[in-house]
């Protein structure tokens, strides 16, 4: 069964992990946010006196009460089954500066009989040819693992029973309990007796997880942690985080205020979670989909996504993780000729793709150069220039075979990743890479002030990139400018598409109130905006249904906030807030039906979004003291 929702998110700088909205942990990532995923499936069941298993996230006798411990990534999962009267508050959370998750239950018997209870966890990791996963018990722990790591599961209550192999059977039959302490299986179960909790009693049961390389586990370490301190210790951290990068303390303090802030707290702490530490690749999201059922998969890097991402790391303070990103992931993925495929996984290296796209490159500049303007590194500056200089060079090679009229253009895909041709959003990125590169030389002529050979190529680079930039407006005026709909269009579809908003945010070829760009934005709001106020990518869109992107929302946020319509960029924004999930996490998509996420929690690009309109409304006074 697919699972293509992660309702919830937690972990660590080694762990990534994802849960349902029942607590069900269904996917878990170590060393990196995006390889490996280890989990086909994690239950936990209760045998109770004579009963079959009770599984924790699917009883039709279990109501549920999810919610974050406030200001951190611990989770709280509270179950009560009310057949045998048993509250079960369930706690997840990576621990501080470890390799291991911790899974804490507490079990209270509201009942007035004694209940007996079994606690089973029926585990199956993913294994293939390359990686073939079996079972083994040892250091009362039970160890799923594979050539290279091992996932084990393990407890300070000692393991009552195992069952290596026929893990299914026997978790069906609620008979656990085999010979093997060794099998060839991926699927393996073991038992904890807790044996009675009387009336009114309680008893705590904690499940450790760890992953680590083969011969660097260490079980008998862990079991000897104080989970009490643990949890405090996570706790401590994350409130601490978040008012370390929580830049609107001051503003957002109304009651009015508490989704927004809802919101930018969980923006705040799941930014880092997508960020691979090492590689400073930033995934997309956490995966949904990995067998392609409706998708071609989203946890990788886009570097064009990853741009408007840092912008929003930049916001909160996480200044490092953005110049990890440009100093070593853009110049490990970059390729010998300058550009930047479609996707990467998080450490740099190239993931499946399907095709180029000139966007990909053109905004890595953009972006770079906008980290720079707001810290002014000379260091920063110096060690990217090379970095810049073979991407300006490829993107010259582009714009110089489109306006020569070459008689077959060189195809790139639109940002949507859709259609392949000649578009204004590329265009326009283009012309914004250039402009970029522009303003960064004049401090490169600071930085190379005693070597004339140098500021001599910079000058005639600056003239070259200005003339290109008149060139590809003049290109994007005949070819995308439609003159029997009075707007721009994005290609020879002659779609609107609100990428088209890149004309002016964050692009700038053109003012925000052009006559061109008032009737473009007024075409959008006819054929783009849906009855609830969700806004479409494009006309006909119909990728997982058709339904109004956050993106397209918080980009025209961001552009009536950049025309001076407050009311009207407040209007968009809030159609983003009050569709998120409850805890806070921005959808990639909207039913419009229901206003309930359609698809994709956890989208880094809308967190990012998110965080940018909402700096700039600050600015503008849209949200303060009341």
């Amino acid at each position: 069964m697919e699972k293509y929702f992660n309702d919830a998110i937690i972990g660590n700088r080694f762990l990534t992990a994802s849960y349902t909205s029942k607590g069900e942990l269904i996917r878990l990532y170590y060393p990196n946010v995006d390889f490996k995923q280890f989990i086909d499936f994690f239950h936990v069941g209760l045998k109770i006196n004579d009963s079959k298993v009770l599984y924790l996230h699917d009883d039709i006798n279990n109501t549920y009460n999810q919610y974050y411990v406030e200001d951190t990534n611990i989770l709280k999962t509270d179950i009560y089954n009310k057949y045998f009267n048993l509250k079960i508050e369930q706690t997840d959370f990576g621990a501080l500066n470890e390799n291991f998750l911790i899974k804490k239950y507490v079990l209270t018997n509201n009942n007035t009989i004694d209940l007996n209870i079994d606690f089973l966890v029926h585990s199956k990791i993913l294994s293939d040819t390359n990686y073939e996963v079996s079972g083994y018990v040892k250091d009362d722990a039970l160890y799923q693992y594979s050539r290279d790591y091992v996932f084990a599961t393990f407890s300070k209550f000692p393991i009552s029973d195992v069952q290596i192999n026929n893990a299914s059977q026997a978790m069906q039959n609620a008979e656990i309990g085999a010979k093997d302490y060794i099998g060839m299986s991926n699927e393996s179960c073991i038992n904890y007796k807790i044996y009675d909790i009387k009336p009114g009693e309680s008893k705590e049961i904690v499940i450790f997880i760890s992953i680590a390389e083969y011969e660097k586990i260490n079980v008998l370490r862990v079991k000897h942690f104080n989970v009490k301190i643990e949890e405090k210790k996570a706790k401590n951290y994350w409130n601490e985080y978040i008012y370390k990068h929580n830049p609107f303390k001051t503003q957002l303090v109304s009651k009015n205020a508490e989704p927004i802030k809802k919101i930018l707290t969980r923006s705040i702490l799941l930014l880092p979670l997508l960020t691979n530490m090492n590689g400073g690749g930033i995934s997309a999201a956490i995966e949904v989909d990995e067998h392609k059922t409706k998708c071609g998969k989203y946890a990788y890097c886009w570097p064009r996504d990853a741009v408007f991402i840092t912008e929003g790391l930049d916001i909160i303070g996480l200044k490092m993780e953005t110049e990890k990103f440009y100093r070593e992931f853009c110049k490990e993925a970059q390729s010998s000729s300058g550009r930047w495929e479609q996707r990467f996984y998080t450490d740099g290296k190239l993931a499946p793709s399907w095709g180029y796209q000139i966007d990909e490159t053109a905004s890595v500049i953009y972006g770079l150069y906008n980290h720079y303007k707001k810290y002014e590194s000379s260091k920063f500056l110096k060690t990217t220039t090379k970095m810049c200089e073979k991407a300006i060079e490829n993107l010259k090679k582009y714009v110089e075979a489109i306006l020569s009229g070459t008689p077959e253009l060189p195809l790139s895909y639109d940002l949507w990743e859709e259609n392949e041709g000649v578009h204004a959003y590329s265009m326009c990125a283009i012309y914004g890479a250039f402009d970029a590169y522009i303003k960064l030389s004049e401090d490169l002529k600071v930085v190379y002030e005693d070597n004339r050979l140098k500021l001599e190529q910079i000058r005639n680079q600056v003239d070259e990139l200005q003339k290109y930039m008149r060139d590809i407006k003049g290109y994007v005026i005949k070819h995308f400018y439609d003159e029997n709909r009075l707007s721009f269009v994005r290609s020879n579809d002659k779609k609107m598409d609100i990428s088209l908003l890149g004309l002016v945010t964050p692009f700038r070829m053109f003012e925000p109130k052009e006559r061109r760009i008032l009737n473009t934005v007024e075409r959008i709001n006819l054929t783009l905006r849906t009855y609830t106020g969700g806004y479409l990518r494009y006309e006909n869109d119909n990728y997982m249904g058709g339904n109004p992107w956050t993106v397209s929302n918080l980009w025209l946020a961001n552009y009536y906030i950049e025309a001076g319509e407050k009311e009207k960029a407040k209007e968009c924004f809030d159609f983003v807030v009050k569709t998120c999930s409850q805890h806070g996490l921005i959808p990639e998509q909207v039913n419009n039906s229901t206003l309930k996420p359609a698809w994709v929690l956890g989208l880094a690009w809308s967190h990012a979004l998110f965080l940018i309109v909402l700096n700039k409304l600050i600015e503008e006074n849209m949200y303060g003291k009341n």
